[in-house]
């Protein structure tokens, strides 16, 4: 055995070598590394040779790389006599070696161990070995999971003969081995479901035999996980259990189970076992981390959030083949079982049984990118409902989606030069998503700790899902509202949100959106940023900034829609701004030309005042009333008030007057009047002093106030 593992070791250094070709002696030592009598250690060392060879193909000769096909064909003619000399020989320990590859193969370069499935007489050795060693365990364990490796692919589905299927069906329910059991379980799930997939992706199916599934199987995977005593028979259970758990109702039955899920959760150990472990194929071997997680994901999924023009869409298709009569392939019915109410009651059933501990624990054990976006996928789940965001955070949920994002930025370079955005597909965006929500609701500090720096690199990846073309409007105005939150925490943290490239004009963009939840939250991140970020605050009107007239146009425009949260975002950004000279001169600028500042500010204050909307009619101004009635919010009036008192106290004296006789004939000096007296005997009104300031400046001119 130690002659083995001397000769992978040397095998390893000799594949760094880009001239190297393989031996026969490398190739036979290599294929025997898999056999299942061997140690889990030497198995792990074969592992990691056999991804080493791959890799070596994988990179090619020189600049000039394979392409996927020549790669897997490559890789399949190195293996190609070897294996199948072994797979038509009549001794066991031949045999179970080329199976064994096998399986090792489809897991490490699944389109090479296909090619290799397909060579000539490979199946029919495969299929004879099943008469030849009716009694072993080690070739059906073997043979059976041969056929669920391959029985994930679609290429490969088509090739397993009819035979197979019935001696799999056979043997899971009536073998005594748990191993074998699981094994030829989980291939049926495989092919049963993949059928389907197959069947779906083809108009009017196909002939292809499909294995029966059903709570039979489910029971059986249940029954395993709770108590196999073999470690291979549990992690085949558990990719059998990963596949059902798409089920609406296998879902229910799962989360309603307290011992599986025990049971199922305590396979993640709290922290790695083995240093040794390198290699994704054999990480699944040592503690199916991916099976696992994919059940939790499973279980916690919602249904897509479809917009509008989605759903539309999906009507149209519905009602398309209803027309067509009663054989046409019709969309499927939703299950109740999958709406949000059952899906947040699993999602709370979860967490109550430790699921959340799981997962973060499954972060730090694997860097598999598809484990780590399941996980993601989870806690994004988990996160939809605001109560368990609490839980999130205290089971480590935070610091286990920053490093998932830190591990997909550091995977993904950017686009192009001009936008400096990373390559991210929609699945890369969830992990930044589910981060979100956490920033919604919690306090940075919560979310973040005490250490600055962590909440400074979340910044990034929240700006990027706000401007990534693979956001969507839902993933946009949640950055939207994180980022809100996070620039409240300080001025240099305003000050770093602000200078993320293209931020201030996506948020500028948004806040036009017709979306009232997306504009509000657009404005709302401004008006933060203007009061947190000397840069942004210039920007607006603090200072003589082309373009600052135009942004206070539109925050004044703002101020006037019929949406309270957005007109106390926009005037707080105003009340900001007033404090400022310059932005008082662009706004006196926009009251001469629409005659509209005062009044709309003057209905922050009272409702009642009714700016005049003029229109242009044949090369004649048409004034009309805006008889809308907006409401009444505290919170609008204070922000009105410091608006006009700093607005009047802000211009020179001759347009003061002018400004003075304005407010006074629309009723606002009457407003005023009305708030002052209104708190004048309360010490903590905050509106007291800017009311009495704005009327003193209006007096000031020599305007009288009736």
């Amino acid at each position: 055995m130690s002659t083995i593992d001397g000769r992978l070791n040397d095998l390893v250094k000799r594949i760094q070598d880009k001239s190297w070709s393989p031996l026969p002696d490398e190739l036979n030592v290599l294929i025997d590394a898999f056999l299942p009598t061997h140690p889990s250690d030497l198995r792990s060392k074969g592992y990691v040779a056999l991804s080493a060879v791959c890799e070596h193909y994988r990179k090619g000769t020189g600049s000039l790389e394979l392409t996927p096909e020549a790669l897997s064909g490559t890789i399949a003619n190195t293996f190609a006599q070897t294996v199948t000399a072994r797979l038509g020989e009549t001794e066991e320990t031949a045999v179970l070696s080329g199976l064994s590859f096998l399986v090792a193969l489809f897991q490490v370069e699944w389109q090479a161990a296909s090619a290799l499935l397909q060579a000539d007489g490979v199946l029919e050795s495969i299929s004879d070995a099943l008469e030849i060693f009716p009694k072993s365990l080690p070739v059906s364990r073997s043979i059976a999971q041969l056929i669920s490796q391959a029985a994930g692919h679609k290429e490969c589905r088509a090739l397993i003969p009819s035979q197979c299927i019935e001696w799999l069906e056979q043997k899971s329910r009536h073998s005594n081995d748990s191993e074998l059991r699981a094994a030829s379980a989980v291939a049926l799930v495989k092919l049963s479901r993949g059928a389907e997939a197959d069947a779906a992706a083809i108009p009017g199916g196909d002939n292809t035999p499909k294995p029966a599934t059903g709570d039979d199987l489910v029971q059986l995977m249940k029954g395993l996980i709770v108590s196999a005593p073999v470690a291979s028979a549990l992690n085949d259970a558990i990719e059998g259990l990963a596949y059902l758990s798409v089920d609406p109702a296998v879902k229910e039955k799962l989360s309603n189970d307290t011992q599986l899920l025990s049971r199922l959760f305590a396979v993640i150990p709290q922290r790695k076992i083995s240093s040794y472990v390198t290699n994704e194929a054999e990480e699944a071997v040592s503690y199916p981390i991916y099976g696992t997680v994919t059940i939790i994901a499973n279980i916690c999924a919602f249904r897509p959030r479809l917009s509008e023009e989605d759903r539309q869409i999906a009507k149209l298709k519905r009602m398309a083949a209803a027309s067509k009569g009663p054989k046409s392939k019709a969309e499927p019915e939703e299950n109740p079982m999958d709406d949000d109410s059952h899906v947040k009651e699993r999602c709370r059933r979860l967490i109550k049984a430790g699921a959340l501990d799981a997962l973060t624990s499954a972060v730090k054990l694997t860097e598999s990118r598809a484990a780590r976006l399941t996980i993601a996928k989870a806690l994004l789940s988990m996160a939809e409902e605001q109560q368990n965001r609490g839980k999130v955070l205290q089971a480590g949920g935070s610091k286990a989606l920053v490093t998932i994002i830190q591990g997909i930025f550091a995977a993904s370079p950017s686009t192009s030069k001009s936008d400096n955005l990373p390559s991210l597909d929609k699945p890369d965006i969830e992990p930044i998503q589910a981060l979100a929500k956490l920033c919604i609701t919690a306090a940075p500090v919560q979310v973040f700790g005490p250490n600055e720096g962590s909440l400074y690199d979340a910044i990034r990846p929240l700006a990027v899902m706000l401007i990534h073309p693979a956001s969507n409007l839902l993933q946009r105005f949640e950055a939207l509202m994180a980022l809100t939150n996070l620039a409240s925490h300080s001025p240099e943290t305003a000050s770093r949100v602000a200078s993320s490239e293209g931020l201030l004009n996506k948020a500028e963009l948004l806040m036009l959106e017709d979306h009232t939840l997306v504009r509000r939250a657009a404005t709302e991140l401004i008006c933060n940023l203007v009061a947190g970020s000397e840069e942004v605050f210039n920007k607006y009107g603090g200072d003589k900034t082309a373009g600052s007239k135009g942004k206070l146009h539109v925050l004044l425009a703002l101020c006037d829609v019929d949406d309270t949260p957005t007109r106390i975002a926009a005037s707080g950004a105003l009340a900001t701004l007033t404090a400022s000279p310059a932005a008082c001169d662009f706004l006196l600028e926009l009251q001469k030309e629409k005659g509209r500042v005062l009044p709309i500010l003057g209905q922050l204050i009272d409702p009642t005042i009714q700016p005049k909307i003029v229109e242009v009619e044949d090369g004649n101004e048409m004034e009309e009333e805006d008889n809308r009635t907006l409401e009444s919010d505290p919170g609008l009036v204070h922000r009105g008030i410091v608006c006009v008192r700093n607005f009047l106290a802000g211009v020179d004296v001759k347009p003061r007057k002018e400004l003075a006789a304005t407010a006074v004939d629309i009723g606002l000096a009457t407003a005023l009047v009305q708030v002052f007296r209104g708190s004048a005997n309360n010490s903590e009104s905050p509106v007291a002093r800017p009311a009495a300031e704005a009327l003193k400046a209006i007096m000031e001119t020599g305007v009288a106030i009736s």
